[in-house]
């Protein structure tokens, strides 16, 4: 029996305690000295200048670059082939000599990607779909990742979070049953301080459960998916509910928080949310500063912006220099962004972004009236998928649409099934359809999921 079985035979006491163990877990590996060693460093770094910021970028990047040339075995045929040195890359400007990495390059050869000298140590396996609803698996370090959180934990620091602050966490975790149908559809790590609420189950008939919680428990914190917290915003203007004390923060990350989102959120709480763009590959970076502007975390990454083809918009390439294990050099994230100037402001020396237009997602519409937003989870695990699709026409089915990789077999769709069927009522109907390719924006981004129901729920 799998652990996410027993998890579900537990009652909701216990299921709390699990997710408070796992909480502390993650504590104590993630939150240690280390962890605030690179916080302090990684403050102390953003009061340089712009000049001294990208200096420290690029220095960084040349040391990167002699890693993976060196120790990663495509990246020291690639250099053979072009006949290059990694001498050659003192700068970020110096990458265009590369070409630019996709997806499917590290799907179809896995290995290749992998540096000769990991610290196998401290290897942390990891996995995500991100926009595409490709699956991609990657190693990464311990130590990586404590460096990507403590970038996330700066980004928070500079609008007033400390760690410790009770948080209200709503995303698109599994943590209660698909067929759950009374309250409480949340569960609680105390380790973490964290109240998980489940975006698999607010609809008008639960949502006053969803705003009471919060509520009750005064949780000053806000975090997650801007589509799911926006749902909860639209209930509490519907209701007229009066949350009853002053919220201090709501953040959002993993979708784009679009601008009738946020002020939707705002007159529904009263406070503006902050946003923060990153991803688990950790090849680009962007946060919020209190003055409402977007930088780029370039002590973090080496941000490329290429043009997409109309004026000031952007496709996002990054390289992930804080992975010794899988050195990811100009990975094309498929994300979208504005520019505006590439100074420094408020009080951040880094490039300036205008808005984020990546991850442009609707939501699915299930019979009993509960919207899904972020679904991507689904997919972190389909490594033989090479992109898929969600596209609905009425709010009784969806329609998934399949590209598949070369090694995908049956199986793959048994699990894909399971995962949608663990997430989703058992009214909804799952039709699988595998094309050859999917079709794109004029910026060239694969939406994940397409609605053509209007906000009733009937077609457009």
């Amino acid at each position: 029996m799998t652990l996410t079985r027993i998890y579900s035979a537990l009652p909701v006491p216990l299921q709390n305690l699990a997710c408070s163990l796992e909480g502390w877990r993650i504590r104590r590996h993630r939150y240690n000295a280390d962890f605030h060693s690179r916080l302090a460093q990684a403050e102390s770094r953003a009061q340089l200048s712009p000049e001294a910021f990208a200096a420290f970028r690029d220095a960084r990047l040349k040391s990167f670059v002699h890693h993976a040339a060196t120790t990663v075995p495509y990246y020291r045929a690639l250099f053979r082939q072009l006949g290059a040195e990694s001498g050659d890359f003192r700068s970020i400007e110096d990458l265009a000599r590369l070409p630019v990495l996709q997806k499917s390059d590290i799907q179809q050869q896995p290995k290749a990607f992998f540096s000769e000298a990991a610290p196998r140590n401290e290897l942390v396996q990891m996995h995500t779909s991100g926009t595409t609803g490709a699956g991609l698996h990657f190693s990464t370090t311990a130590a990586a990742l404590r460096e990507q959180y403590a970038i996330w934990w700066r980004h928070l620091h500079r609008h007033g979070l400390r760690q410790g602050v009770w948080c209200a966490y709503f995303a698109g975790r599994s943590i209660v049953q698909a067929e759950q149908s009374a309250p409480p559809f949340w569960r609680v790590n105390r380790a973490g301080r964290q109240v998980l609420f489940s975006a698999y189950h607010l609809n008008d008939k639960n949502a006053l459960s969803y705003l009471e919680e919060p509520r009750r428990r005064r949780i000053p914190w806000i975090h997650g998916y801007p589509s799911f917290i926006a749902q909860i915003a639209e209930h509490i203007l519907e209701k007229g509910f009066d949350l009853g004390y002053r919220l201090q923060w709501i953040t959002t990350s993993s979708e784009n928080l679009h601008a009738h989102q946020a002020r939707l959120i705002e007159a529904a709480f009263g406070i503006a949310p902050v946003q923060n763009y990153g991803m688990v590959e950790a090849v680009a970076n962007i946060s919020q500063a209190p003055d409402g502007d977007l930088y780029v975390d370039e002590d973090f990454c080496a941000v490329e912006f290429m043009p997409a083809g109309e004026d000031s918009v952007y496709k996002v390439v990054g390289t992930n220099f804080s992975n010794p294990a899988t050195p990811l050099i100009r990975y094309d994230t498929g994300d979208i962004v504005r520019l505006s100037g590439n100074g420094g402001g408020g009080g951040f020396p880094g490039r300036r972004v205008e808005g984020i237009d990546g991850r442009r997602e609707d939501y699915v519409l299930l019979p009993n009236g509960v919207r899904i937003g972020r679904m991507d989870h689904i997919f972190k695990d389909m490594v033989n998928v090479r992109e898929a699709q969600i596209r609905q026409r009425e709010a009784g089915a969806i329609d998934v649409l399949v590209v598949k990789g070369p090694s995908y077999a049956e199986e793959d769709e048994v699990a894909m099934l399971r995962e949608f069927r663990t997430r989703l009522s058992g009214d909804i109907a799952i039709n699988i359809r595998y094309v050859g390719a999917i079709g794109k924006t004029p910026s060239g981004k694969l939406r994940f999921v397409v609605s053509e129901l209007d906000s009733g729920g009937e077609p457009a």
